[in-house]
């Protein structure tokens, strides 16, 4: 397509963005007959979730993991007959206890984060009993303002229970726990009925078989919408009539709607006429806590499944293997703060890795730095203290003609592929609705 030649009073709606959140509603917009247009900065679909080839293997760079406990993502795929692709179950387990590395089974490494993670989880159905309606309860508002670390000095933990569970949520965030929600730590505890364990095997067990690529494209072939790639969008103004979006190079597109897709950490990079609410404008500006990072590498040797549990301020706090090929074993490590090191640093990745699992020689290694990466800026999305109860509101309840979307917005799922989904829905019946509306009331007076 030339989007030079695009006609502006083409579509009747915009989709900023094609990741889940917009592929799901140009699918559902397309379907109901909408003229779709779907304006994506890079030159792929898929937003944060990236299967790319690396190191000889088909690799997710970004999001990965779906579960059964997850309404959406599993809806989509029975949608498209697509299976399911898990994790190897680990048979060693490795982790430091606050003081030492320790060496054992993975069940007793889930023992040990089981009491500490069972007395934070104790109030997650009081808290949401409607997880996926979050904003309906007025405890979460009333404990919003939170931290976690503040709940977890007020938790009876031994020191190694501390050091571990700090570790566990510090994994959870991908980031820094500085300021992480209370809340949000509840949310994806009570979002599986309350059951830690069932959050963490959705976590990171279960991968969607063909990858990530397979549901996108499988989504992106189900709707007739339009795509522009290269299409980095600077700003949105929207009118009573409708909005016009502009892009750096400025192409502009009109339509009566747009649904903005765009990572809380990038919105900062679009210009909205008129101005965001405060609420919405306080939280592009403090940002989430998903600024970590995902590196893939390969150990000499085809070890047996593993996982280790590093301290919580180590570059590198969290490793899984995945996959074993041709004498050497592909790992995923996982880190709170992008900045302090690199997916190419295969001495600094050997060094913390043996710091839990002696003599391993890195080979090689492989990763994307969402952080960087401007049209990202974080991973995936984990909320501050306050952005539940003072900007999750504002976001869904949309700018006029502008509706978000993303897993940044989510109710349910929020951080995962499944809450993209479901605000791509969302957003999709929210214009849906606000296109409809005049011709009821037009029925209604005749």
């Amino acid at each position: 397509m030339n989007a030079e030649a695009v006609s502006t009073s083409e579509y009747d709606v915009i989709v900023v963005g094609s990741g889940f959140a917009g592929l799901t509603a140009a699918r559902e917009l397309a379907h109901s007959g909408r003229r779709v247009v779907v304006l994506e900065a890079r030159d792929r679909i898929g937003g944060r979730t990236w299967l790319d080839q690396r190191m000889g293997l088909p690799l997710e760079l970004g999001g990965t993991w779906v579960h059964w406990v997850q309404p959406h993502v599993w809806s989509e795929l029975r949608r498209y007959g697509i299976g399911l692709s898990p994790s190897p179950a680990p048979e060693n387990a490795y982790w430091w206890d606050g003081e030492r590395a320790a060496v054992g089974t993975p069940s007793a490494l889930l023992e040990l984060l089981d009491r500490p993670n069972e007395l934070l989880a104790a109030r997650s159905r009081n808290v949401f009993p409607h997880p996926f309606a979050p904003l309906d309860s007025e405890m979460a508002r009333s404990v919003d303002e939170v931290s976690l670390l503040d709940h977890l000095d007020r938790l009876p933990l031994s020191a190694t229970e501390r050091a571990l569970l700090e570790s566990f949520w510090t994994l959870n965030f991908n980031g820094r726990l500085d300021d992480a929600a209370y809340t949000q730590a509840l949310r994806w505890i009570a979002l599986a009925n309350g059951d830690w364990k069932v959050m963490f095997e959705a976590c990171a067990t279960y991968k969607i078989a063909g990858g990530t690529a397979a549901l996108l494209e499988a989504i992106r072939r189900d709707t007739a919408a339009e795509f522009v790639f290269g299409a980095d969008i600077r700003s949105v103004s929207a009118s009573p009539e409708g909005a016009s979006v502009e892009t750096s190079d400025g192409r502009s597109w009109d339509a009566p709607d747009v649904i903005v897709t765009v990572p809380l950490h990038a919105l900062h990079r679009v210009s909205f006429t008129p101005a965001l609410p405060p609420a919405v404008a306080d939280a592009t500006a403090a940002g989430q806590l998903g600024l970590g990072t995902k590196i893939w590498f390969t150990i000499a040797g085809e070890q047996r499944p593993f996982v280790a549990l590093g301290a919580a301020d180590w570059p590198l706090n969290f490793f899984q293997s995945e996959y074993a090929k041709d004498g050497t074993t592909f790992v995923i490590g996982f880190g709170r703060d992008a900045s302090v090191i690199a997916p190419d640093d295969r001495s600094a990745i050997q060094e913390i890795l043996r710091r839990l699992v002696p003599d391993v020689e890195v080979l090689d290694s492989a990763g994307h730095d969402w952080v960087a990466d401007d049209f990202a800026q974080e991973t995936w999305p984990m909320h501050r203290r306050g952005f539940l109860s003072r900007s999750l509101p504002a976001l869904r309840a949309g700018h006029g003609a502008v509706r978000f979307a993303g897993s940044d917005v989510a109710e349910g799922w929020g951080g995962f592929i499944d809450g993209a989904i479901e605000s791509g829905l969302t957003a999709a019946r929210d214009v849906l609705s606000r296109i409809d509306a005049p011709r009821e009331a037009l029925a209604a007076t005749t």
